[in-house]
């Protein structure tokens, strides 16, 4: 069955440095839930769509395999590496142990930041589906960090949040998660309200763990559900 592409914003790649603008953006297919899991990778509409040749990007699917965001699969082609407890449970032990410590070094917030944070959870628990939850979600933890002086610790940061993004689409698909996640926001917000940064880095620990049970749910179930599909 053909994969549909969701139509996206992307211009075409530039010449220079091809092989990484291409990357990057097949990268960005896949972490914004374009290329859902486990999908074949129609090369051919993939080229037409970033305006490019097959020979680049091959080169950059490739380089994908190799860090295990695709799988290449002889005489078959690439598809997008699956979901997995492994990489799960791997991913999200990392960031509970560096956002509070990006939290502990930005220190305690302005009213202005603070105003800022509440608002983005004034729009989180009223958003439309769950990319925009995820979108909102992520907004709210850079504005929380965006004091943090540490420019490497930010950028490990980011690049957590962009590969936790495609078990954040699962766990986000609830309302009743989205609710729970404003919630252990307002805690963070309340904490830093009433200068306590140790209360504060707790909460946000909590917030960043909370999702782990359901998220691991979903992906057993999800699996089994795949596994009794195939048989």
């Amino acid at each position: 069955m053909p994969i549909l592409y969701t139509v996206f914003n992307y211009n075409m790649i530039g010449r220079q440095n091809i092989s990484d603008e291409i990357r990057s953006a097949i990268d960005e297919l896949i972490f914004d839930g374009n290329l859902p899991a486990a999908s074949r990778i129609n090369e051919v509409h993939l080229a037409e769509k970033l305006g490019v040749s097959r020979t680049p990007l091959r080169e950059a699917l490739h380089a994908l395999a190799a860090e295990k965001i695709v799988t290449c699969v002889p005489r078959r082609g690439f598809f997008v590496s699956p979901l997995t407890e492994q990489e799960f449970c791997d991913i999200y032990a990392i960031r509970p142990i560096i956002d509070p410590a990006a939290l502990a070094l930005a220190g305690l917030p302005s009213e202005a930041r603070i105003a800022k944070l509440e608002s983005l959870d004034k729009k989180l628990i009223n958003a439309a589906n769950a990319n925009a939850a995820v979108d909102l979600d992520d907004a709210w933890h850079l504005a929380l960090l965006a004091d943090c002086p540490n420019r490497v610790l930010m950028d490990m940061v980011r690049k957590m949040i962009h590969r936790t993004r495609r078990y954040e689409l699962a766990y986000l698909r609830d309302q009743c998660n989205v609710d729970n996640a404003v919630s252990e926001h307002a805690a963070v917000i309340d904490a830093l309200r009433n200068g306590s940064m140790t209360t504060a880095c707790a909460a946000l620990r909590r917030n960043l763990t909370s999702g782990n049970k359901p998220i691991l749910e979903w992906l057993r179930n999800n699996n089994t559900s795949e596994a009794s599909e195939a048989s």
